[in-house]
C-alpha cells in the first residue's frame, strides 16, 4: 500500500510564499506505470537547490518561512507540470490521486495565503542544461517565466512597468551581479521557458492576488558551481525578504 504523504512532501508557512519542485523526484514507485509521452528526464538536484533557498529564506526571515510542496516521484511516472490528461498513465488509479493531491495542496496552500495576506506568490523550480540550448542564443544561468507576465498580472500592464514586480528586480539583481538571467537583454536572442501549466494555472490572470513564476536554473547553478550557487540564493532570498519581509 503506497501511502501518498511519502510521495509529495509539503509544509505551510508564514509568508504568502509558496516554493513548488514538481520534477526533481527520483522515486519510481512500482505500482505506477512509466508515461508513455512527453520528457522523461528529472531536473536533477531541484529538490537540493529548493532546500537550499528555503534555508537561506528562513535566515533572512529569522521567524517566518515559506509554504513549499516537493514531489519525490520521478517524473517518468508522473509529470505534476502537465494537465492531468498527459500527466500520467490513466489506467493508474494511484498516479491519478498522487496527482491531484499535489495540485489540490497548492490550491489549499494559495487560498491560506490569500485568506491570510490578501496575496499570494508561487516560486515554480525547475532546471535546464545550458548544452541543450539551441545555437545562437544568449548563454543564461537563469530562465524566468510568467507567460508573458500573464502570471503575474491579471491585465495587460504598460512596458514601462514591466520591471516593477519581482520578475524585473530579478533580472535587475542578477544583470548587477553579471549573472545573465533571460528575460535580460532585448538586443540579443533569447532563450525563453515561458512558464508551464503549474504556472499558467495558478497565475493571476486565473486567481485574483495569485501571482506565480518559473525559475528554470542552469545545471552550472545546480550541479557544479557551488560558490555562484550560493551567490544566487542569496541573491534570491534577499529579494523576497525586500518583497515579502
Amino acid at each position: 500500500m503506497v501511502d501518498i504523504k511519502n510521495c509529495i512532501e509539503y509544509n505551510r508557512g508564514s509568508i504568502p510564499l509558496i516554493i513548488s519542485v514538481p520534477h526533481g523526484g527520483t522515486t519510481k514507485c512500482d505500482h505506477i506505470p512509466r508515461r508513455t509521452n512527453g520528457i522523461h528526464g528529472i531536473d536533477k538536484d531541484t529538490i537540493k537547490l529548493a532546500r537550499e533557498l528555503i534555508e537561506k529564506i528562513n535566515n533572512i526571515f529569522k521567524s517566518k518561512t515559506p509554504s513549499y510542496i516537493i514531489s519525490k516521484i520521478h517524473r517518468a511516472k508522473i509529470d505534476f507540470n502537465r494537465n492531468s490528461s498527459e500527466a500520467f498513465d490513466q489506467e493508474s488509479d494511484l498516479a491519478k490521486r498522487i496527482y491531484h493531491f499535489y495540485h489540490n495542496k497548492i490550491e489549499e496552500l494559495i487560498l491560506h495565503n490569500l485568506e491570510t495576506f490578501n496575496r499570494s506568490m508561487l516560486i515554480d523550480i525547475h532546471g535546464f542544461e545550458k548544452d541543450k540550448r539551441p545555437k545562437g542564443f544568449r548563454d543564461v544561468e537563469l530562465i524566468l517565466g510568467t507567460n508573458n507576465l500573464e502570471s503575474l498580472y491579471p491585465i495587460s500592464i504598460p512596458k514601462r512597468d514591466w520591471g516593477k514586480n519581482l520578475r524585473g528586480k530579478i533580472v535587475k539583481k542578477f544583470n548587477n551581479l553579471n549573472i545573465a538571467v533571460a528575460p535580460g537583454h532585448h538586443l540579443r536572442r533569447e532563450f525563453v521557458l515561458t512558464g508551464g501549466y503549474i504556472t499558467t494555472k495558478y497565475g493571476a490572470s486565473r486567481i485574483k492576488n495569485s501571482q506565480t513564476i518559473q525559475i528554470e536554473f542552469s545545471d552550472k547553478i545546480r550541479l557544479y558551481d557551488e560558490n555562484l550557487r550560493d551567490i544566487v540564493l542569496k541573491s534570491l532570498a534577499q529579494l523576497l525578504y525586500e518583497e515579502f519581509g
